[in-house]
C-alpha cells in the first residue's frame, strides 16, 4: 500500500542557511543504509521535505528497519502517493485509505491539510473541512478531536498528493559525516560500542582501534571486536578498524613498572597509540567508554593521568552512567550479547590484583622513565605493523 516514506528531520531544520549540506548528508546516510534492503528506492528532497520512493515491490519492516538506524531521521512516515485527479477522487482516496489502516472504523481523527501548491483550487482549512465530513459520513462511529486525535490523517499537496496517518520513530541525532571523524578505543566489552553509537549520533564519524594481545588473547576475542564494529557500522556506516599487537609492550609495561599501576600505564601507552593513528588518519578527537568510579582505571584520579597523555580532546559519552544506563542502549543496538561472550581481551589479562586507585601523576612519570630504553621504538612498531580492517 506505501509507495514512499515520508522523512521528517529534527535539528537539520534549524541550520539556517547551511541546511541543505545536512539534508545532503541525511540523504547519503539515507541511501547508504537502503543498500543493504531488498528493492531499489528513489531518495529525494522537496521543499524542506526528503522522500523514500519504492520503484519495485519491497520488504518493508526491513526497510523500516534500515530507516531507523539512520541518524538524523526523527521520524519516517508511510506514505500514499496520488496523483491529483481532484478533490473528488482525493476523497475517496482517503476514506479508502482510513479503511485500509483502521478497520475498526471507531477512532477519534483530525485531518490536517498543507498546501505547497498554492494553485490549488482549495484552502488547507477548506479541505479540512471538507474532507473530515466525507469521513464522518463514510465511517459513523468516527468523531473529530481537533487537540488529540486518535489519526491524524495528514495530507499534504505538491506536484502529487501525499497521505500519511502513522510516524514511526527515527533515532534522531545529526547525519554521520557532518561532525568530523575521531577515534574510538573499542574493546570487547559492554561500553565501547555504546560510546561510539553515541558519538556517532552526533555526527561523528568512526574510526576504532583494539589493541591485540597474541597469544594471551585469542583469535575468537579478536572477531568479537569485529562483530561489535560491525554491528556499530549498521547505525555509524562503515568503520576503520586499527588492531595493534600490544603483547610485546604490555610484557615490557609487567616487567619494568611497579604492578599497582599497570593499568594506568597501559592506558596511557593505549591513548598515546591511539592519538598517533588518530593523527595520522584526520581523526580530531578520541572516544573511550570510561564511566566514572566504574572500575580503578576509572576513577577522576586515573581519568587525569590517563588524560595527561593526550593532545586532543577525548570524548568519553558515558562518563556519568551508570551500567544499567549502558547496558539499556547496548541491548537496543544489539552490542549487549556480543559483548559479554566470554572472550577475554588485552585489558583484563594483564590487570593488577591491587591496582591503584587514585595514581600520583608524578609516580606514573618516574614509573615510566623505566621503560625508556625500548617504548619509544616499541610504540612505532607497534603503530607501523597495525592491521586495518574495513568493517560494516
Amino acid at each position: 500500500m506505501f509507495q514512499a516514506f515520508l522523512i521528517k528531520y529534527g535539528e537539520i531544520g534549524i541550520k539556517g542557511k547551511n541546511r541543505y549540506l545536512f539534508e545532503d548528508a541525511l540523504i547519503h546516510q539515507i541511501r547508504h543504509a537502503l543498500k543493504e534492503v531488498d528493492g531499489q528506492f528513489r531518495v529525494t528532497k522537496e521543499q524542506g521535505r526528503i522522500y523514500v520512493e519504492a520503484l519495485e515491490e519491497y520488504d518493508y519492516e526491513e526497510t523500516v528497519g534500515a530507516l531507523q538506524r539512520v541518524f538524523g531521521i526523527v521520524g519516517i512516515c508511510p506514505t500514499v502517493i496520488l496523483e491529483d485527479e481532484g478533490f473528488e477522487k482525493l476523497a475517496q482516496d482517503a476514506v479508502a485509505y482510513l479503511r485500509e489502516e483502521y478497520p475498526e472504523g471507531n477512532q477519534t481523527f483530525k485531518v490536517n491539510a498543507r498546501r505547497a501548491r498554492k494553485d490549488y483550487p482549495m484552502e488547507s482549512m477548506e479541505i479540512n473541512r471538507e474532507l473530515g465530513g466525507r469521513i464522518l459520513d463514510a465511517f459513523p462511529d468516527m468523531r473529530v478531536d481537533v487537540h488529540n486525535p486518535r489519526i491524524m490523517l495528514n495530507i499534504e499537496i505538491r506536484q502529487k498528493i501525499y497521505v500519511y496517518s502513522q510516524i514511526i520513530p527515527g533515532p534522531g541525532g545529526m547525519p554521520v559525516g557532518t561532525n568530523g571523524k575521531s577515534m574510538l578505543l573499542l574493546s570487547g566489552g559492554i561500553d565501547s560500542p555504546v560510546a561510539g553509537y553515541m558519538v556517532a549520533k552526533r555526527g561523528v564519524k568512526i574510526d576504532a582501534v583494539y589493541f591485540h594481545a597474541p597469544p594471551y588473547t585469542s583469535e575468537r576475542a579478536k572477531q568479537k571486536v569485529v562483530d561489535l564494529a560491525r554491528k556499530v557500522s549498521r547505525y555509524a556506516g562503515p568503520v576503520y578498524l586499527y588492531v595493534v599487537n600490544f603483547t610485546d609492550i604490555q610484557l615490557y609495561i609487567y616487567e619494568k613498572c611497579p604492578h599497582d599501576e599497570l593499568t594506568i600505564i597501559m592506558r596511557r601507552y593505549m591513548m598515546r597509540i591511539a592519538e598517533r593513528i588518530a593523527e595520522k588518519t584526520g581523526s580530531l578527537g578520541l572516544i573511550t567508554g570510561e564511566s566514572i568510579g566504574q572500575v580503578a582505571s576509572q576513577t577522576v584520579q586515573s581519568l587525569a593521568a590517563t588524560n595527561e597523555v593526550c593532545t586532543m580532546p577525548v570524548f568519553r559519552p558515558l562518563i556519568a552512567f551508570d551500567k544499567e544506563d549502558i547496558i539499556r542502549i547496548s541491548k537496543k543496538i544489539d552490542t549487549f550479547e556480543t559483548s559479554i561472550q566470554p572472550f577475554e581481551d588485552c585489558c583484563t589479562i594483564f590487570v593488577a590484583k591491587h591496582p591503584v586507585t587514585k595514581p600520583n601523576i608524578k609516580a606514573i612519570r618516574r614509573s615510566e622513565t623505566h621503560l625508556a630504553e625500548k617504548i619509544d621504538k616499541m610504540v612505532e612498531e607497534a603503530i607501523e605493523s597495525a592491521e586495518l580492517l574495513v568493517v560494516g
